[in-house]
């Protein structure tokens, strides 16, 4: 494989929005590490890394086994997230040790390991992925931990997109709202449904080509694309 080839880092890859990631990204021609607590990959320019996205030794990994295989890393897609949603006093520490070490701590450590190497290539683009309740909350969806961590994150988007504006790497986030994956019961869609000014949820489609767009968007940077059916607009 030559080193022309573009390399995306997927997290959070082994299912729903990021196992779709990793195919729109080949479907670019890009070769891909993806990353997951369990995942595994036949494509023979996907790299999988398993590992806990909270550990900095997984960011370690990931980085090196994209350098081994491919040689350079031009995207990161930081979608490895975790919502729980509860009442405030509700929380536990064991809540606020998991958001933060997967939402921020997740972000942080790969994060900071794979901008050199963008540095040096010219230039890359990080998208990260937030939600739609940073900005909008919902009284029916109590969830201050997803607020304090993704809300961390939407503004370091756009603190990171400022510091690097100069230097060729773009950042960028999406915020979706409540999306059809695996970790949503097919029970509640109705009720999720519901909490959408358009009334339904949303695809995994929708987060995937709103990534792509920010992919193939030159000019855009500390953007936070909201896909959420019209929840930042207003309940």
């Amino acid at each position: 494989m030559g080193t022309n080839q573009k390399v995306a880092v997927i997290t959070g890859a082994s299912q729903g929005i990021g196992a779709a990631l990793v195919d729109a990204y080949r479907k670019l021609g890009y070769g891909v590490v993806a990353t997951s607590r369990s995942i595994t990959a036949t494509d023979p320019d996907v790299v999988t890394v398993q590992g806990d996205i909270a550990d900095a030794g997984t960011a370690d990994r990931v980085v090196s086994a994209a350098l081994d295989r491919f040689g350079r890393i031009d995207t990161l897609v930081n979608n490895a997230g975790v919502f729980v949603a509860k009442p405030f006093t509700d929380y536990t520490d064991e809540d606020y040790a998991l958001l933060t070490g997967v939402n921020l701590a997740g972000f942080f450590h790969l994060t900071r390991r794979v901008v050199p190497h963008m540095l040096a290539n010219g230039g890359g683009h990080i998208v990260t992925i937030t939600t739609s309740f940073v900005d909008q909350p919902n009284s029916s969806v109590p969830s201050v931990l997803a607020s304090l961590t993704k809300g961390g994150l939407s503004s370091a988007t756009k603190s990171l997109a400022i510091e690097y504006a100069s230097r060729g790497v773009r950042v960028n986030a999406v915020a979706p709202g409540i999306i059809k994956t695996p970790m949503h019961p097919v029970e509640y869609h109705e009720t999720f449904a519901a909490l959408h000014p358009m009334g339904r949820m949303g695809e995994t489609s929708d987060i995937v080509d709103a990534v792509v767009y920010l992919e193939s968007a030159p000019f855009v940077t500390g953007e936070i694309l909201h896909v959420d059916g019209g929840q930042n607009a207003g309940n």
